[in-house]
């Protein structure tokens, strides 16, 4: 089943999506990778519904991606004494570490690392930002506030805080778990929560020990001050725009995303962009207009991926979800102006052999009007790096590893197939012609261009280039 877009599609399964009917139903409309979202559900929900994923994947013959979404370290503030409270602005209001029950004046905050890490002028935001509290004084045992904005606080509320690098571990104990239930399930991708520091991706790379690659959630502004760094040292990023637009200034996330989305590209990363992308739709069966130009703009700017949440997961409309945003990318990519932007947005490849094969290819695509561009990998560098050219033909991606092709479902433009490895030039062009025809990129007649490291089966050694006819 070849889709007719390049820009990918990530679907999060729920209580709206558990039938294997449902998600059946989903990657047909258009969904390419399933997200599982390690908040909420058991293990048990979540192993049910991978059976489901790999059953289809057997059914419809095509890989499909699997994203474990880890929780992170959630922080919150303690309970009410009647389970809640009225906070007036301009009144003093304090957190501290006695786990009594709190009114309008006090509440417990049950995360002690915070204490010494929160300083005067500092802001602390309660219930997603709808409560802001200025931070006046703090010691080891409690923090002084005055109340900015005002409003009802109920138990348990998250609290964010924009203004520091919190000592806190990537990964709680229950992400550890949920980890390891993760990676034994068969996850292709782990996100991680809340980065903040590239050294938050490497802790759970040794933890993944690659059985998994790994997906970096940039949500907190701590995360932009060393962007580049965090970046290098993982498989993907996410634009996670639900927390990070309470952290940040709303009007300053669209130019964040762009940011992100930059420097995602320069790296060869792919990146998806996340969150309230058809929020309407999880009670009404069509979007926003606005948030079908929010899903536009996200593939004008040369996004991988975008990514359905509560819509698809809990919605009312999740088969409907999934295929207008479907429509709105093949829309965008028909567009003229889609290649115009990708073009005005090329940044030069960096000085290594991959790079320059694959920015010949993208050139050698161009100008001889090949129908696909064939890549053979082993590891999927090859692949990415044909990918980070947005070349104008599609990617058909040969490979003997399922795991992946699975990995691959998220990347721009790729196609991936299962093949048995080749040995030399000979086999790989034949192997190539009759994949281009088999899935559909290709007739007797027409020209592909082909790349792939020699010797084969070797990842990282991208140094060939060939251009072949396909014979009938």
């Amino acid at each position: 089943m070849r889709r007719l877009r390049q820009a990918k599609i990530v679907a999060t399964l729920g209580p709206s999506s558990a039938t294997p009917e449902m998600i059946r139903a989903l990657f047909e409309a258009g969904a390419d990778v399933f997200r599982f979202n390690f908040s909420h559900g058991s293990h048990a929900d979540h192993h049910a519904r991978y059976q489901i994923v790999r059953q289809v994947e057997r059914e419809v013959g095509r890989p499909i991606g699997v994203l474990a979404d880890l929780q992170g370290p959630k922080l919150r503030i303690g309970q009410f004494d009647g389970g809640r409270a009225v906070l007036q602005a301009g009144q003093v209001f304090t957190l501290d570490r006695d786990a009594s029950p709190g009114n309008e004046h006090r509440v417990c905050l049950p995360h002690p690392e915070l204490f010494e890490a929160i300083e005067a002028g500092q802001s602390l935001l309660i219930d997603d930002g709808k409560l802001r509290l200025q931070v006046e004084a703090s010691d080891g045992d409690s923090i002084r506030t005055r109340v900015v904005n005002g409003g009802v606080v109920s138990d348990r509320k998250g609290v964010n805080v924009p203004d520091a690098v919190l000592p806190i571990p990537a990964l709680t104990a229950k992400d550890r778990r949920d980890l390891d239930f993760a990676l034994e399930m068969g996850a292709d991708w782990i996100a991680l929560s809340f980065v903040q520091r590239p050294e938050d991706v490497l802790e759970a790379r040794a933890l993944v020990a690659g059985r998994a690659a790994i997906l970096s959630k940039l949500e907190k502004p701590a995360a932009l001050e060393r962007l580049d760094e965090i970046v290098a040292v993982s498989d993907a990023i996410m634009v996670a725009r639900g927390d990070l637009g309470v952290e940040l200034p709303p009007e300053c996330v669209p130019g964040t995303q762009k940011r992100i989305l930059r420097a995602c590209r320069q790296q060869g990363k792919p990146i998806v962009i996340a969150t309230q992308m058809l929020e309407s739709m999880i009670a009404a069966p069509v979007p926003t207009r606005a948030e079908v130009s929010d899903v536009a703009s996200a593939i004008y700017d040369g996004s991988d991926a975008v990514m359905l949440s509560a819509e698809s997961a809990q919605g009312d409309y999740p088969l409907q979800a999934v295929s207008m945003m479907d429509r709105v990318i093949v829309q965008v990519e028909q567009d003229p102006l889609y290649r115009t932007l990708m073009q005005a947005q090329y940044t030069p490849p960096q000085n290594n052999r991959p790079d320059a094969i694959c920015a010949a290819l993208r050139d050698v695509t161009g100008i001889l009007g090949a129908t696909a561009t064939v890549t053979y990998t082993s590891s999927g560098h090859t692949s990415l790096r044909a990918a980070r050219e947005r070349p104008a033909a599609p990617i058909l991606s040969i490979t003997p590893q399922l795991a992946t092709a699975r990995r691959l479902a998220l990347v721009w433009g790729v196609h991936c197939t299962i093949s048995e490895a080749v040995h030399d030039e000979r086999q790989m062009v034949s192997a190539a012609c009759q994949a281009a025809v088999r899935e559909g990129f290709a007739r007797t007649g027409d020209q592909i261009a082909i790349t792939a490291g020699m010797p084969f089966g070797q990842p990282g050694s991208t140094n060939l280039l060939r251009v072949a006819e396909v014979w009938g």
